[in-house]
């Protein structure tokens, strides 16, 4: 069965992972991604370094690494270098006939490349351009360079993380490169889609990294307080900030973790019952809990749910308390996650043979009855397409070889 983006062709110029992220989203979904990548060793882009052609273990290890590296999946891949004028001039043939193009370079690269949103869409005015970048199209920081840290700090989100009187927490990038820039870029490619079928024209979506994790930000409630009128938030004092017994973590018998994020009062009271003890129900979730630190009763219930946690093992817990329903979870090790049956029921543990190289990959996040996404076809080799998309563009045999021996290829 198609995928709901059947026939929408895609251009992806980009190096950094958060575009690709943005892009196979859409593959995913049935649409026919072209990654525009640079010339060099086969599956240079994903960090390996080999030549390819090897065989044996290295080779298979070579295989599994470039399917691990599940965000370029579902596309396709072409070899362009794209300083050379005659690159150049095949991307501009290429994005003539497609329906998106996303690009994740520094305001003006693409400008410098004859690939900017004026003159591409001079040449194709359906087509939706979606730019990512640190800080979007314009303004002051325009050309500063930055990393997920960096609109962390600048957007509050890294003041906000850790415990009061000590550094901040520094998370995984997953919250400005791929909450952030991924999904709003993904989001804006399909609102332009969408506005094209009303307007016929297609747009500039201009995603900045540190717009969107501002917007994430003001989603979570002491902000939300905070935007009307509130106390500033504070870091280590929240709702959510592990000091409540409600909304933390907990040691268990075999040094597993159990998370117990019980914030509705009745569902606090559910754990309180489950493990007899109907006193602790006082340690719950009271109005403005999100602006200040915890209340005397509840650090001490805190030591209490600690102490009586450690007595058994986590596994065991978990079964109790979701039979009393209580919203918790086991804190897994990352082999644990793939072996859990929710996850493979839902098809998120998603085990592909590439050429008998055995790897790993989330399967579709987002399930659609009719017109569901697939996974067709793990990350090709880096250039593994270029002679196909370059011919389908009108370009001969012997062309293909000219821009080969001009290193344009």
């Amino acid at each position: 069965m198609p995928g709901p983006l059947e026939g929408i062709k895609v251009v992806e110029c980009n190096r950094v992972a958060p575009g690709s992220l943005a892009t196979v989203l859409l593959a995913d979904m049935g649409a026919d991604v072209v990654r525009v990548v640079e010339p060099g060793p086969p599956d240079a882009d994903v960090g390996d370094g080999g030549d390819g052609g090897s065989g044996g273990p290295q080779e298979a290890e070579k295989r599994r690494r470039r399917a691990g590296f599940w965000v370029d999946r579902n596309k396709r891949s072409l070899s362009l270098d794209l300083k050379k004028p005659e690159a150049q001039e095949a991307l501009r043939r290429l994005a003539a006939q497609a329906d998106v193009l996303v690009e994740g370079f520094r305001p003006g690269v693409m400008q410098r490349l004859g690939a900017d949103y004026d003159t591409l869409s001079a040449l194709n005015p359906r087509l939706v351009y979606c730019s990512l970048s640190g800080f979007g199209q314009d303004g002051p920081y325009r050309d500063f360079p930055a990393h997920d840290i960096n609109y962390l700090s600048l957007a509050g989100v890294l003041n906000q993380l850790g415990q009061p009187g000590e550094a901040p927490t520094i998370p995984l990038n997953l919250v400005a490169d791929y909450a952030g820039a991924s999904m709003h870029g993904a989001l804006g490619v399909m609102f332009a889609l969408f506005a094209r079928e009303r307007t016929g024209r297609g747009q500039l979506v201009d995603v900045s990294y540190l717009d969107a994790t501002i917007s994430l930000l003001c989603a979570v409630p002491s902000f939300m307080a905070f935007l009307g009128g509130g106390p500033e938030p504070r870091r280590g004092v929240g709702t959510f900030d592990g000091s409540r017994p409600y909304y933390t973590t907990y040691e268990c018998a075999d040094g597993k973790l159990l998370s117990i994020g019980s914030t509705e009062p009745h569902l606090w009271h559910n754990f309180c019952d489950a493990v007899d003890r109907p006193d602790w129900r006082a340690a719950e979730l009271t109005r403005g809990e999100a602006m200040r630190g915890p209340r005397p009763e509840q650090a001490a219930v805190k030591l209490e749910v600690a102490a009586l946690l450690r007595t058994k093992p986590r596994d065991e817990w978990y079964d109790l308390l979701t039979k009393a329903d209580v919203c918790v979870g086991k804190v897994y090790d990352p082999h644990e996650v793939f072996e859990d049956p929710q996850v493979r029921h839902r098809g998120m543990a998603l085990e592909l043979d590439v050429d008998g190289a055995a790897a790993m990959n989330p399967g579709v996040a987002i399930k659609l009855s009719q017109t569901p996404g697939s996974v067709r076809f793990p990350t090709p080799r880096a250039g593994a397409h270029t002679d196909e998309i370059l011919g389908s563009l009108g370009y001969s045999g012997d062309d293909i070889a000219s821009l080969r021996a001009a290193g344009a290829i």
